[in-house]
């Protein structure tokens, strides 16, 4: 075993990190987090779909699949996803392009147990030939769930498009068709993939817990050194990702949802050797400027675009593609050139008069100052973070290295930029309207693939700069450093500190997490926001139309790690702005003060409105799934409504009418607020004189909005269809509780907690009916529920509720089998998931600002729900599933979308049927609050 050099970390970091190299070739971080309640653990294997047999595409991901399932010390299936489950952790895994990570949180004091189940994947998994088919239809199902996916739709025509001697070339999830045959020939071919592909001198484990370090290292000692060392190196092809005629040329995609988009992507050497100096972050930086005198500024002033970003694209071993991706109008698709000129003139402008120090060190500065005010993440995001840092990070980087800008190397970032020309290009369009001649494999999309012409690639090539495009000018708003206040706060939660007819504002100042940072919330509530749909939709309208009015004003304060965020909710909007508390209110006084001038012009009012109608409208082309997801909350909340409803009262409305609907939303104003961080009371209360001054001179005080919820007592089976275009059908079951207090809200995640492993591995693993299958608790306007779901390619809505019915009628069995000690684990696992110990400022943030939206004015719900869970016995969940839920006539909803797959089967249909929503939801009694 060896041991390496010191790792750099933030000084707000408590956590003492080391690295070391098991005897076997596997490369180790530990991680010590005495802070920590719960461990985990991040395995990343060098192997992945690049590495894929060429007749079997897809086998990585299979593989990764089947290393879930089994293994000689614990063979059966559920076990490891059971174990998890029950000890309140969280486990997943992904298959990339050259990596594949495995990952899990735990309850600390089980993290031995855990690694000894975990590291066997590595050392000995059974790949019980029983399961090999049954898995392959759950690759089929997750293929299925992505067919009218346009980010998958697009990508497969990347695949098609590059040298087919690269890897990128290959089909990467696989699906029955690639992985047919025999199943003993399938398995035999999967045990021989796992032998030459899997070995310990490339992977990386990370080890994260509240544990010493020397402890950690037994561990990891333990448990991993058995992992085979076969010595293996990477050899992926030296050929080069597109050949010269794939360059230069133009793409034609036709997506489902209504988009139009262009990509200009330039073909760039791998990156992995440029972290140290971010030459692309610093690009990126310049290009996706989005104030006055930027490139994206000055296309939306010419009517051509709405959005663009800088930097995205695809990456691996000998290749980066660069992206500059940006959302056209109608306008803009017609005078696609003089975009893509616009963009080269920018990259000039970048070349000849962007590479400067000063420039470099504004974003230099940034990542300096988030480094060293690091926040917390949750055990397990750190874990998996790290564990794919180790492949890309020298040791003393693998924290540092995302913060590193060492200094600007202008000979590195010019190189870069001189491979940004139209020779080294290729032009991606999405657009429906486009002419295409070809359908891509797998997921049949059209799409066209042609040369671009010598004079357009020419009319590129030696530009002349435009005088309206201007590089930023120094950033007003970044601070060389920041000083948390060591003042203590006085109270243990939030207090009320200003308070006056129709306002309030809590605050507490944090002395623990010790950044300088803060976060406000101001929850504006009108009577006019959401009354109707057609109000809905005009504060939807207001919403966008503030936000990008804002953009060019409030860009350099994002840059400087100040954002904000403005959103509609059931009642009104919220305004949440976090960053570096220094200059947070001269961000606030700026969206005031912008806010309040309102200066929408008629061009900009068209646009945002056809954006949001395109959303509205794409949402028909979502998943089945997620369709129904949006339909229960509408079903349900009184203001809440289906975007097609909204859509149409949108398609009528007016920039006039838009002008009317904001005088008379501010009419009457609630307002709620939240200050937490580095703010002292004093600034506080200032602060609150000074908004409720504000609103004086333009509203009257009002009540809180009422948020009312459909009662669903006595109504039996409510069953609701949703018309969706899609092969595969879907459905949710929703049980709400008919009282909301602590026993409730411990009833029903205790319910939840228990069921949902054995759900997904009974519906998911054991019968196949889907890639998307789970159970979820669900509170909707403070009132508890459970949700069962399933998205299926191989089962009608009749058949799935009939699944989901003989589930919930056989678990009351399962419940009665399980142990005492079990039972207490069970309800342990969820109590610590339920007082997880908050990561961040962000999350206590957050977990205040939801106990006031919950009126849990005295911070301690969580704990008056644990005291609900520990008493509770597997008698009284058995007792209320018996009266609750295995009763056919039970009080409950049914969502569902019947898929191109079953329309000829047996319909799923009922005398209580929702036909008319808003009749129904008139006449349903409601819960209020």
């Amino acid at each position: 075993m060896s041991e390496s050099l010191q790792i750099i970390k933030s000084p707000n970091d408590l956590r003492r990190y080391q690295h070391l190299v098991l005897d076997n070739g596997l490369s180790v971080l530990l991680v010590e987090d005495m802070e920590a309640s719960q461990a985990a653990a991040s395995m990343v294997v060098n192997v992945g779909h690049f590495d894929d047999p060429v007749e079997r595409p897809g086998m990585a991901h299979f593989l990764e699949h089947m290393l879930f399932l089994g293994t000689e010390k614990f063979p059966d299936s559920g076990e490891y996803h059971a174990f998890i489950n029950q000890h309140g952790g969280n486990n997943n895994a992904w298959t990339g392009t050259e990596h594949t990570n495995y990952f899990f949180s735990i309850d600390a004091d089980v993290f031995e147990d855990s690694l000894d189940r975990f590291s066997q994947f590595f050392i000995a998994p059974l790949f019980n030939e029983d399961l090999v088919d049954r898995e392959r239809h759950a690759i089929e199902s997750e293929f299925s769930l992505k067919l009218k996916d346009d980010i998958r739709r697009t990508y497969q025509v990347q695949k098609e498009t590059v040298n087919p001697e690269h890897p990128f070339s290959k089909f990467s999830v696989g699906n029955l068709t690639t992985l047919c045959g025999e199943v003993s020939l399938l398995r035999e071919e999967l045990v021989e993939f796992y032998r030459s592909h899997y070995s310990a001198n490339i992977m990386t484990l990370c080890l994260v817990g509240p544990r010493p370090l020397d402890e950690l290292e037994l561990l990891a000692e333990q448990y991993f050194s058995k992992v085979n060392n076969h010595q293996l190196e990477k050899h992926y092809p030296a050929v080069p990702i597109y050949q010269q005629e794939q360059l230069r040329s133009q793409l034609h995609i036709i997506p489902l949802k209504e988009q139009k988009r262009v990509a200009i992507t330039f073909s760039l050497p791998a990156i992995d050797p440029f972290y140290k100096h971010k030459p692309l972050t610093f690009i990126s930086h310049l290009l996706g400027y989005e104030g006055n005198g930027s490139l994206l500024s000055y296309l939306k002033d010419q009517g051509l675009a709405v959005n663009l970003s800088a930097g995205g694209g695809v990456n691996g071993y000998n290749f980066k593609d660069y992206n500059i991706s940006i959302q056209l109008t109608e306008k803009g698709l017609t005078h696609l050139d003089t975009v893509i000129r616009c963009a080269f003139e920018y990259i000039e402008l970048i070349k000849t008069q962007g590479l400067e120090d000063w420039r470099y060190q504004e974003r230099a500065n940034l990542l300096h100052l988030a480094f060293r005010y690091q926040e917390q993440i949750r055990t397990l995001d750190l874990a998996s973070h790290l564990s794919i840092n180790m492949h890309h990070y020298d040791v003393e980087d693998l924290v540092y290295g995302d913060y590193k800008m060492d200094s600007l190397n202008v000979s590195e970032t010019l190189g870069l930029l001189q491979l940004m020309t139209p020779s080294n290009m290729r032009i991606q369009v999405i657009a429906p309207e486009l002419d295409t001649e070809r359908q891509a494999a797998w997921y049949h999309t059209p799409y066209q693939i042609q040369s671009i012409a010598d004079e357009r690639l020419k009319s590129w090539s030696h530009v002349q700069i435009r005088p309206e495009l201007k590089l930023p000018i120094t950033n007003p708003f970044i601070i060389s450093d920041s000083i948390p206040r060591p003042e203590k706060s006085k109270n243990k939660t939030p207090v009320i500190v200003s308070q006056d007819e129709g306002y309030r504002i809590w605050h507490r100042k944090d002395d623990e997490f010790n950044v300088p940072k803060g976060h406000m919330y101001l929850s504006l509530d009108s009577e006019h926001a959401t009354s109707s749909p057609r109000n809905a939709a005009l504060t939807r309208l207001y919403v966008e139309m503030l936000l990008d009015y804002l953009v060019e004003y409030t860009y350099q304060a994002e840059v400087a790690g100040l954002s904000y965020n403005i959103y509609p909710h059931q009642g009104g909007i919220t305004l949440h702005l976090t960053g570096f508390t220094g200059k947070q209110e001269v961000l606030l006084s700026l969206l005031i003060e912008k806010a309040r001038e309102r200066n929408f012009t008629q061009k900009r009012f068209d646009s945002i409105k056809r954006q949001i109608l395109r959303n509205w409208y794409n949402q028909a082309r979502s998943k089945p799934i997620s369709q129904i997801f949006t339909s229960l909350t509408v079903t349900l909340q009184k203001r809440s409504y289906e975007p097609s409803r909204m859509a149409e009262e949108l398609e009528e409305i007016t920039l006039e009418d838009l002008h009317d609907h904001v005088i008379k939303f501010y009419e009457k104003i609630h307002l709620e607020g939240l200050v937490y961080g580095d703010w002292l009371v004093e600034e506080v209360k200032a602060l609150g004189n000074r908004l409720n001054h504000i609103l004086s001179l333009v509203s009257s005080p009002s009540e809180e909005s009422a948020r009312e919820l459909v009662n669903l007592s006595g109504k039996g089976t409510v069953l609701r269809e949703i018309t969706a275009s899609h092969q595969d059908s879907s459905i949710i079951i929703y049980y709400q509780a008919s009282q909301s207090n602590p026993e409730t809200m411990a009833l029903f995640s205790l319910l939840n907690h228990t069921m949902s492993s054995t759900f997904f591995h009974e519906l998911r693993t054991k019968r196949q009916l889907g890639y998307m299958v789970g159970t979820g608790y669900l509170p909707l306007n403070r009132y508890p529920g459970i949700i069962f779901y399933v998205q299926s390619p191989t089962s009608s809505p009749l058949q799935l509720l009939e699944a989901i019915d003989e589930f919930i009628a056989d678990f009351n069995y399962a419940v009665m089998q399980i142990t005492n000690q079990q039972w207490e684990l069970t309800k342990q696992g969820l109590i610590n998931q339920v007082m997880e110990h908050d990561a961040n400022l962000k999350t206590r943030g957050q977990r205040y600002w939801s106990s006031i939206g919950n009126k849990d004015y005295d911070f301690n719900q969580r704990e008056l729900v644990v005291k609900e869970i520990e008493k509770l016995t597997r008698a009284d969940v058995i007792k209320f599933m018996m009266q609750r839920m295995r009763n056919k006539l039970c009080d409950r909803l049914v969502l569902f979308t019947t898929g191109d797959n079953h329309r000829h089967e047996e319909r799923l249909s009922s005398d209580n049927m929702i036909t008319d929503l808003r009749s129904f939801k008139l006449q349903a009694n409601k819960f209020s609050y």
